[in-house]
């Protein structure tokens, strides 16, 4: 572990032993796990004490932990039988989850010491409320925004929680691994009308078969001639 870690992780210990539930170490940056209870009053703690100062948030996003380390299809080895994306359960599960479904990452960066941090809190899957941190750093108000949007996520205390990527009137949250790829309404102009009107959505799911290309130079067999051998 770098030494500039080590002495950011003991600094957090110093401050947030009671609220840090786990650290992990990826690519040479500190996660940290929070509870939500305790989600707020440690960023306050990551912002205001002068030895961490993560005067600034970079990003902000929801997480959705639904089949994760499940693929739709082996990678790993040849199939005939085609994709099944979108259309058939997934099958091959190379891990299982046990924490809760959905969680906020913030990722935190302090200028005066050149630290970088994330700091992560699960929310609960039947009521997805977790503290907002606009009165902290006001660039996590579009942050939460898109948060909500895309995964449905409510952030208790933001200023003007309203989506901010998808359409007026949209159903459901596209983030969410639970949604239809083709979505559940489509939207048309329609010309009798004068106006634009929205239908629900005339895709049919189907089974995508790979296109395996034979004929480029990798799977040519090159004849030579006794002159090409010989020169």
């Amino acid at each position: 572990m770098d030494t500039s870690v080590t002495e950011l992780r003991d600094l957090i210990e110093r401050y947030l032993s009671n609220q840090v539930s786990s650290y992990h170490l990826d690519r040479g940056e500190l996660t940290i796990q929070v509870s939500c209870e305790h989600y707020f009053a440690a960023c306050e703690v990551l912002r205001d004490e002068k030895t961490l100062f993560f005067e600034q948030l970079t990003d902000l996003c929801g997480v959705d932990y639904l089949d994760y380390g499940v693929a739709d299809w082996s990678t790993k080895s040849a199939t005939s039988r085609g994709f099944g994306r979108a259309v058939e359960k997934s099958q091959y599960k190379d891990h299982i989850w046990a924490e809760a479904r959905f969680a906020v990452v913030a990722h935190l960066l302090s200028v005066r010491h050149n630290s970088r941090l994330r700091i992560r809190t699960f929310v609960s899957e039947k009521m997805p409320v977790v503290p907002s941190v606009t009165a902290l750093w006001a660039s996590a108000n579009w942050f939460e925004r898109e948060a909500f949007d895309l995964f449905g996520i409510l952030f208790d205390g933001h200023p003007d929680l309203r989506r901010i990527l998808t359409d007026y009137g949209f159903i459901g949250h596209p983030f969410r691994k639970d949604f239809p790829l083709s979505g559940n309404i489509e939207m048309r102009y329609d010309p009798v009308q004068g106006r634009v009107i929205y239908e629900p959505v005339s895709i049919e799911p189907r089974t995508l078969v790979p296109r395996v290309i034979r004929d480029d130079h990798r799977y040519q067999v090159k004849i030579y001639s006794d002159k090409d051998r010989h020169g």
